[in-house]
């Protein structure tokens, strides 16, 4: 009887340890959500488990500062990208079911998509490496607006348009939404059901995620969501979202949720061992590299540890969910301001609850750093960085130094700040970005290394085309797109080439090199003129990130 006692008191005291631990836990935590969430302000909700235990979930700022209403652990946000590991797990489960095979073209499924020559597999949508040009901007090259309505039927009418392929499938991996939004559909085909009503039945119900749906419809009312904002030079402004398409994006839920989700991982209550397996597969590019993606999800390493992670982000919602697969633990960050970083909380969340797990850098690099973990650069070498240098034929990347700081901007895209890790190194985590520069020779640096996404790309320097041996004149015109079944029209103004479109405000194009332009619309960076044997201009192709040679065609 002596020894029964004494082992229940054991067991009392470990327990109590580990409430003590959990309370150290949670003030650490909420210090530092506190620290990144202004105010009276749109904020975030962070929920953090191990296993099925919810160690600290809170709201903070405001879910609609038009009312004053508090985010809390209930609030309802859209999650963006991060809604893709569930479009995911819905084509393993109908796989593993042998309702669908991974390996189908997927003609077989959507047969008004257009016959590209190339085999598109449901697996290449998965990873990224169909080739497909991405949804959003072909929309907004089209003339849409991101906060217009955007209904699925329409974003399916416009990939059925498509004729050309930005690349032959498997041979590179480009982030591609459309994928995801036509997994979404072969889901709905294959089963006769709406792609909301299938996982509502198939995943959230099972899983008691009493507070997710996938957002079909725009008009429809959810209690307890979030609307997005962002900072403008006037305060506060809306950030509206209208998207009634649902895949890539769309799905609402909550911190707490999504734990529950997580926690599926590991008891396995919707899917099975071999399904999860499937989860983790990381995609092979044709020349045998593997990539870092996955079903919906990027495996890599923080620290040494084994991560499992996605980030999203639309209109002004921000949202990262990060697990630790071999320790159970999740980690939960959504929010509802464009500039909130969710990203870098969850990590400095992970320092918090896997100390002691992690694995430390060495003091030497801990030395050069400074408070805030960054590396000190001095102002000479950072200026020797600054230039352009040609990433891709259609991308250019520039790089400049902005008050002690770093920044990059890719053609057509906005600027961004760079934190050093090194003297050489650089990084931005929202878009798992890290640029590497060689050691100067003759106080010249020749180019830099990207790596992002698993891949590594090599950007020489180059030199500025001058303007004033660029004829302008010759590009002036109307010109057409079948494909997207819009016009732009090009005119000389005030010595700027300006493309115009009736929803657009006038783009202004910078000329790179002969018949090459880059310009300052995300959707449409690069601008390349064709011309015939006699040496007229005939068209254009119009590229982007996820977008490549888009033609338009010039008109009599």
């Amino acid at each position: 009887m002596k020894n029964v006692i004494t082992v229940i008191l054991l067991v009392c005291a470990s327990i109590g340890c580990a409430q003590q631990s959990d309370k150290e836990l949670q003030r650490e935590i909420d210090g530092l959500a506190k620290s990144m969430v202004q105010a009276n302000e749109p904020g975030a909700t962070v929920a953090v488990a191990k296993g099925d235990r919810i160690i600290f979930s809170k709201g903070y700022g405001t879910a609609n500062p038009e009312y004053n209403i508090a985010n809390t652990p209930n609030t309802i946000f859209h999650v963006a990208s991060v809604s893709k590991q569930f479009t995911a797990f819905a084509i393993a489960l109908l796989a593993d079911q042998g309702k669908i095979s991974l390996d189908d073209d997927i003609r077989k499924h959507l047969p008004e998509l257009h016959d590209f020559g190339h085999k598109i597999t449901i697996r290449h949508l998965v990873h990224h490496t169909s080739g497909l040009r991405d949804q959003w901007n072909l929309l907004a090259l089209a003339g849409w607006r991101l906060d217009d309505v955007i209904t699925k039927n329409q974003v399916l009418r416009l990939i059925s348009h498509q004729t050309e392929l930005n690349t032959i499938p498997g041979e590179e991996f480009n982030y591609c939404n459309t994928g995801y939004t036509l997994m979404a559909e072969i889901v709905s085909r294959v089963s006769g059901k709406s792609f909301a009503d299938w996982c509502a039945e198939n995943i959230f119900k099972p899983l008691k995620m009493e507070h997710t749906l996938f957002y079909e419809d725009h008009e429809k009312i959810v209690k307890d969501r979030a609307y997005s904002f962002y900072s403008g030079p006037e305060g506060l402004k809306k950030s509206v979202l209208s998207y009634a398409n649902a895949g890539a994006t769309s799905l609402f839920t909550t911190a707490e949720d999504l734990t529950k989700w997580a926690n599926n991982f590991y008891t396995m209550k919707v899917g099975n061992k071999a399904i999860m397996k499937q989860m983790e597969e990381r995609g092979i590019l044709n020349k045998g590299d593997t990539i870092t993606y996955a079903f919906g999800q990027d495996i890599s390493r923080y620290k040494g540890v084994r991560t499992i992670a996605h980030s999203g982000g639309d209109a002004g919602y921000r949202s990262y969910l990060l697990r630790f697969p071999q320790q159970q633990y999740t980690i939960v960050v959504l929010s509802n301001m464009a500039s909130f970083n969710p990203g870098r909380l969850a990590y400095k969340i992970a320092d918090v609850c896997l100390k002691g797990t992690l694995k430390e850098e060495d003091e030497k690099k801990e030395e050069a750093k400074k408070a805030d973990g960054t590396f000190k650069v001095s102002d000479a070498l950072l200026k020797l960085f600054e230039g352009q240098y040609q990433l891709t034929p259609e991308m250019i990347v520039t790089f400049k130094v902005d008050k002690g700081i770093l920044t990059a901007q890719a053609t057509g895209q906005s600027s961004f700040p760079l934190t050093a890790s090194s003297e050489t190194e650089f990084f931005f985590d929202p878009a798992g970005i890290k640029v590497t520069f060689p050691k100067p020779v003759n106080n010249t640096i020749s180019q830099f290394v990207l790596n992002q996404g698993g891949q590594t790309m090599v950007a020489p320097r180059v030199k500025a085309v001058d303007p004033a041996n660029i004829r302008l004149a010759d590009y002036s015109g109307t010109y057409y797109s079948p494909e997207l079944q819009t016009s732009y029209t090009l005119e000389v103004k005030n010595n700027l080439l300006t493309a115009s479109h009736i929803r657009h405000e006038p783009i202004d194009l910078t000329a790179t090199n002969t018949d090459m332009f880059s310009t300052s619309a995300w959707f449409m960076s690069k601008v390349e003129f064709v011309r015939d044997a006699d040496g007229k201009v005939t068209g254009f192709k119009a590229s982007s990130g996820r977008v490549k040679n888009v033609r338009f065609e010039k008109q009599p």
